[in-house]
């Protein structure tokens, strides 16, 4: 599974800080320079409120206009987009409406382009505890993004050390995060087919009238958005293991209130702890789902029988289940009324309009409307390395997977895919390949740590 998992918010001064992401694979620390001595504001789990009305943080800066359209890149389905900080870049953030303050992930890059050291924050881990990270505040930052849009001050936390790997994961240079602050100020309309987000002002922006687009009320809540959706569960597995029930039949399907989160890789996640009627499915892998700032996220991956949004129902959506005490037990306040949260994989099967002015979303099935919802069928987590991140090292081996068989091991780097140089193709080339076709054949060179190479072949196959 891939994408982000949306962890804690902690308050302090009255306005919510990012504390906690995960994001699947392993995390390589990378260590930025200190902060300059500044006071220690322990940050501790709360709800955080956000006044009334929130004034927008971004604007259109060409005269007459109404809307800019904003270029993006997919890489391992999460949205990229180039901003400037200060006149200085450009520089590539992930794009996530999950998170309600924007992150730069690099000490040395705010260094470089003077932002000013603010508050410093502990983020604590679970139970409370010190996790040993360090974040500040830097305010005031100009944020340009292509098309004539412009934050004139925006407010930044600059985490002290970069556990999140952001680069490593996503096979590019990548400086952060950009979070709600976009969508709090525009109307936001993602064309996955055409790679384009279009920013209207919501003074003038009129809703498309075709009967093809679906419309749904969105409710905010803490910086986040929340969607409904009906759910209907496949059959639970029987006997007394792990999110198993007596019952074999599944129920009627259920209405879910689900964060939309477009920094979310994955297509469905629900929280089985949440409500009493989620429970696992009987066909299920037991998984690392990811690894944030408080440690490992665990969980299952499976399937639900349908979700329906608005008119539009998908079948056979592959869900993540993380474990209760890895996220929704972490959650406190009003978040804990969630069941889950809807992410890209599902999204990018519409040309989706995010309305945040309106309390809307709006849907229209696209090209890729059909595609099935598929997992990884090879049992391989790379991560990315060297200068152009076109190196790829195995971070994680899935026992029982079809790369376990073939012999293939964590440490090991890759050095060809059938018969091309591993660094022909980007790392979202690979993570499309290892999801491609149940049967598919691969040949792997892989280069062991001792320097010996191998041969490995590698059947790709459908678990779920």
């Amino acid at each position: 599974m891939f994408g982000l998992i949306p962890g804690r918010k902690l308050k302090r001064g009255g306005w919510a800080l990012l504390a906690g992401l995960a994001l699947a694979g392993r995390y390589g620390p990378v260590v930025g320079q200190s902060a300059p001595a500044a006071p220690v504001a322990t940050v501790v789990a709360a709800p955080a409120v956000l006044p009334a009305a929130v004034p927008a943080a971004f604007v259109l800066t060409r005269r007459g206009k109404h809307q800019a359209r904003v270029p993006f890149l997919t890489q391992r389905n999460l949205l990229v987009i180039s901003a400037r900080l200060n006149g200085r870049g450009p520089f590539n953030f992930l794009l996530d409406s999950g998170v309600g303050s924007s992150l730069l992930t690099s000490v040395a890059l705010a260094d470089s382009l003077g932002l000013r050291h603010g508050t410093e924050y502990r983020l604590l881990g679970v139970g409370g505890t010190d996790s040993g990270l360090r974040a500040y505040e830097t305010t005031n930052v100009r944020t340009t993004l292509p098309g004539g849009v412009e934050a004139a001050g925006l407010t930044w936390l600059v985490l002290t050390t970069d556990v999140l790997d952001l680069s490593g994961y996503v096979g590019m240079p990548m400086h952060g995060i950009l979070g709600a602050d976009l969508f709090r100020s525009f109307v936001v309309t993602i064309h996955p087919d055409t790679r384009v987000l279009e920013l209207s002002d919501p003074a003038t922006y009129r809703p498309p009238t075709s009967k093809r687009w679906a419309s749904l009320p969105l409710t905010l809540d803490q910086d986040k958005a929340y969607v409904m959706a009906d759910v209907e569960l496949l059959a639970a597995a029987p006997g007394p293991g792990p999110g198993a029930r007596a019952r074999v039949e599944p129920p009627a399907p259920l209405p879910l209130r689900l964060v939309l989160d477009t920094g979310a890789g994955h297509a469905l996640s629900l929280e089985t702890s949440a409500d009493a009627r989620l429970y696992l499915p009987a066909e299920r892998l037991r998984t690392d789902l990811g690894r944030g700032l408080s440690g490992l996220v665990s969980g299952w991956l499976g399937r639900v029988a349908s979700v329906r949004l608005g008119r539009y129902q998908l079948p056979q959506v592959l869900t993540s289940f993380p474990d209760s005490s890895q996220v929704h037990g972490r959650l406190s306040g009003p978040a804990r009324g969630r069941q889950g949260n809807l992410g890209y994989e599902m999204l990018k099967r519409f040309t989706t309009v995010i309305d945040y002015p309106h309390r809307r979303l709006l849907l229209r099935p696209n090209a890729s409307w059909r595609e099935p919802f598929e997992h990884d069928m090879c049992g391989l987590d790379l991560l990315a390395t060297g200068p152009d991140f076109r190196r790829y090292v195995v971070l994680r081996v899935v026992p029982g997977s079809p790369a376990a068989a073939a012999g293939i091991v964590e440490g090991e780097e890759v050095m060809s895919l059938n018969f091309l140089p591993a660094s022909a193709y980007s790392l979202t080339d690979l993570s499309r390949l290892l999801h491609s076709r149940d049967g598919l054949v691969l040949f792997l060179m892989l280069r062991r740590p001792d320097g010996e190479n191998h041969v490995a072949r590698v059947q790709l196959k459908r678990q779920i």
